[in-house]
């Protein structure tokens, strides 16, 4: 052990301290290659996760024992590779990872008293907005969505109601985007789920910014034109692809490209037509009226006098002239009911105005003797017959200038780099390869370790181990020279020294004869070198035996 000590206590403080940093740093070394060789591939189980979510995630691998590693703060979580399908479908189960959005689970520990109105109505506008969010984020495209709401209130005293709105803000996956179907889907989503909201006043934008509904164009001609242009698009390829479909079945797969080209009329027209048939002519109603009349005027022959006005007179002689007037009228009224018609025509937008369809048809392949292929045209016949497909097909017309071409021309050949096999050993595929390659290089980084550096300490502290044992040997001999010294007694004559020497054991006269200085001395020496103290009194014992 003193060997050991004096080995060390000649090394000096600065070499012990770098052979402790290289020890340590070989220690860390061998740990990391170990946990290399003996511990499980980590794989990614969710990344981009929410605190909460890493939070519960965390509890759930905790209480089925699963080994994990948390990156990123927390954002990313790694669980072994072969238990990452199974942890998915678990946590899928369980609902996680939900995200950040609180939906209608907020009123789980809500306790109705004490709770204000107001609290309750801010609740649930939370509440709508998470699960809005929630259910938006279901979709594949999006990663992550958020939705504000503005629920329609009226004010007090007031005879107008303020309407519902929303805004969504969507994080896409990758570089993907929305289309103007997919954008009016989620506004139709978020506008069912709101009492009293239409779906023009939700306005969605992107993570990036861009404005991807306006929020207040329900009816304006920038929404009818983006509907427009989509209805024709996707005309256009329900068109080719039925044309492409149909041409693949005589020539084969992928050789037959389509193009369909449609002029569309987007104007809606209303139109009221009233017409009258003057044949159709129905007796309604008929008043008939018919009048007679007839008069007589008689005229005197004497003249008028007192006499014949008197009673007892004479009369009148009737032999005077008259006249009679006879009339009769007829009148008849009939009410006819004229046959009419009232046409209302409304026309629906996506009027075919025009078809152009452009189809490239490659030619046949054939093999000669050696094997090698041969390209060969299509005869006219054949690509007769296909544009007539075509043109059946589409509904030809002549009339509004449609257009067919069909032209048979040999499709370029896309080079494509063949695979580089690689020269695998033993059925051995590239991650075992690499695996090995990680196993030898570390391998060698040891071995390395230890030639250039163990190697060199070990031999060292062997080659100091002598020095350092005959150091100590020699000091050994010096305190027992000391000790021998101290414990010596005066000097005397050469014959009376066995004499005296046998009269020291005594202790009686030992102690008579021996000064206190020489005693106090060596008891330090005793306290300070026991083993050597013990050694010397060995050494004694053996020499009197």
């Amino acid at each position: 052990m003193g060997t050991l000590f004096e080995f060390l206590r000649s090394l000096g403080a600065v070499r012990l301290g770098v052979m402790g940093v290289v020890f340590l740093a070989m220690a860390l070394f061998f740990v990391f290659v170990t946990q290399r060789f003996t511990g499980t591939d980590m794989e990614l189980l969710y990344s981009n996760l929410e605190p909460s979510d890493s939070n519960q995630i965390l509890r759930q691998l905790e209480s089925q024992s699963v080994p994990f590693r948390v990156d990123a703060e927390g954002a990313q979580i790694m669980v072994p590779t072969e238990d990452v399908a199974r942890l998915r479908l678990m946590l899928a189960a369980e609902g996680l990872p939900g995200g950040s959005n609180v939906g209608y689970e907020i009123f789980d520990n809500v306790s109705a008293i004490g709770t204000t109105n107001f609290l309750q109505n801010i609740n649930l506008i939370r509440a709508l907005e998470g699960e809005l969010a929630r259910t938006i984020r279901s979709l594949k495209t999006i990663q992550a969505a958020r939705v504000h709401l503005v629920l329609a209130k009226r004010e007090l005293f007031s005879r107008e109601k303020q309407t519902a709105s929303a805004s969504v803000v969507i994080k896409m996956r990758g570089a993907q985007r929305l289309g103007n179907e997919q954008i009016a889907a989620i506004q139709h989503l978020v506008a069912a789920g709101v009492p009293d909201l239409e779906p023009g006043k939700v306005s969605l934008i992107d993570d990036r910014g861009n404005l991807l509904a306006r929020g207040d164009d329900q009816n304006s001609d920038q929404s009818r034109a983006g509907e427009f242009e989509d209805r024709r698009l996707a005309f256009q390829r329900r068109m080719a692809g039925e044309v492409a479909a149909l041409l693949e079945k005589s020539v084969g797969r992928g050789n037959a490209k389509v193009t369909v080209n449609a002029d569309l009329d987007y104007d809606r027209i209303s139109t009221t037509e009233e017409t009258f048939d003057p044949d159709g002519q129905v007796v309604r109603s008929t008043n008939s009226v018919e009048e007679q009349a007839q008069s007589r005027d008689t005229e005197g022959g004497d003249p008028v006098t007192v006499g014949t006005n008197l009673p007892d007179g004479a009369g009148a002689d009737d032999s005077g002239q008259s006249s009679s007037n006879q009339e009769s009228r007829t009148e008849e009224t009939v009410n006819f009911e004229i046959s009419k018609r009232i046409i209302n025509h409304v026309r629906e937008i996506g009027l075919i105005k025009r078809l152009s369809v452009a189809v490239l048809v490659d030619g046949i392949i054939t093999f000669n003797d050696d094997g090698d292929p041969v390209y060969n045209e299509r005869t006219k016949a054949d690509m007769d017959n296909l544009a007539k497909l075509v043109s059946t097909a589409i509904g030809f017309n002549e009339g509004r200038g449609d257009t067919v071409e069909v032209i048979n021309m040999r499709f370029a050949a896309i080079p494509i780099e063949p695979d580089v096999p690689l020269d695998l050993f033993f059925g051995l595929q590239k991650n075992d390869l690499l695996k090995i390659a990680e196993v030898v290089v570390l391998s060698i980084l040891a071995i390395l370790v230890i030639l250039l550096v163990v190697r060199p300490l070990v031999s060292r502290a062997f080659e100091a181990l002598p020095a350092a044992a005959a150091a100590a040997e020699q000091k050994l001999l010096e305190q027992q020279a000391a000790a021998t010294a101290a414990l010596a007694p005066p000097a005397s004559a050469p014959g009376e020294a066995e004499e005296q020497f046998e009269e020291l054991i005594d202790i009686d006269r030992v102690e008579g004869r021996v000064r206190a200085s020489s005693v106090k001395k060596v008891g330090e020496i005793v306290e300070k070198h026991p083993e050597e103290a013990l050694s010397i009194i060995r050494n004694w014992l053996y020499q009197e035996a």
